[in-house]
């Protein structure tokens, strides 16, 4: 018994030094972004800086990964390798993503198709009912973009309190109960390098364009130039709120 514990002691010993796999599963948000636009003012602008992609969401266990980058969501195959990396392999696409973790980040690693990228895990995940992918970062931006108390002091509803909400629910800005900021897809091509706003009340709904300067926001008409047979062409009209961050 005296030579067994000596034993027993090391091979403890052993298997606390060894380190569990690390498990990547949950929701990974471009926080980076965020914080660009949140200091910059200047949304799309910050996004094709430290994007494209804005959202991971992987189950390691179901061997999925996906990614948003604002306007689709893609889906791949999660492949482990050696260490904390991962390989993403896209449905009908020969395109390959390494993924890594360093520390409490996820690393998206610099490939042929895109620059690195680094994430971090969703505060909110599942933040609202029947929330779709990509919700996640939506959601941490407009608490961090649009969040707090802001007035009216400029356009309808003068002297009012307006309430953007992390879920797109919209208060006080008259004529809008909901609302979406453009990150990409369709919407940036039409509006260039203009960054827009689209303000819905029930089923109806149109875009806008705004300036977004610290705890300043200008909503100003969307003026479509192009003809009615192409693809609309936003910008700048009259200004027809001036918000200011309370």
């Amino acid at each position: 018994m005296r030579h067994a514990l000596p034993l027993l002691l090391g091979a403890a010993l052993l298997g606390g030094c060894s380190s569990a796999a690390v498990d990547p599963s949950g929701i990974w948000i471009n926080q980076t972004a965020i914080d660009e636009a949140n200091q910059e003012g200047k949304l799309r602008e910050s996004l094709l800086a430290y994007g494209p992609n804005l959202e991971w969401q992987i189950d390691a266990g179901a061997g999925a990964a996906s990614y948003s980058n604002g306007f689709e969501q893609v889906e791949g195959k999660l492949v482990g390798q050696d260490g904390n990396s991962w390989r993403i392999d896209f449905y009908g696409d020969d395109i390959h993503e390494q993924l890594s973790l360093d520390d409490e980040e996820l690393v998206q690693n610099a490939s042929a198709n895109l620059p690195e990228q680094r994430f971090v895990r969703a505060a909110n995940t599942g933040t609202y009912a029947n929330a779709p992918k990509g919700s996640s970062f939506e959601y941490a931006l407009y608490q961090t973009y649009l969040g707090g108390t802001w007035k009216i002091i400029e356009g309808t509803g003068q002297g009012g309190l307006v309430l953007f909400h992390p879920d797109g629910n919209l208060e006080g800005l008259p004529g809008a109960n909901r609302f979406a900021l453009c990150l990409a897809g369709d919407c940036a091509a039409m509006s260039g390098e203009n960054d827009s706003i689209w303000l819905q009340l029930g089923d109806q709904g149109s875009p806008w364009i705004f300036v977004h300067d610290g705890n300043r926001l200008e909503i100003l008409e969307a003026r479509n130039r192009a003809r009615i047979d192409e693809m609309p062409e936003y910008t700048p009209g009259n200004r027809t709120w001036l918000l200011e961050r309370q």
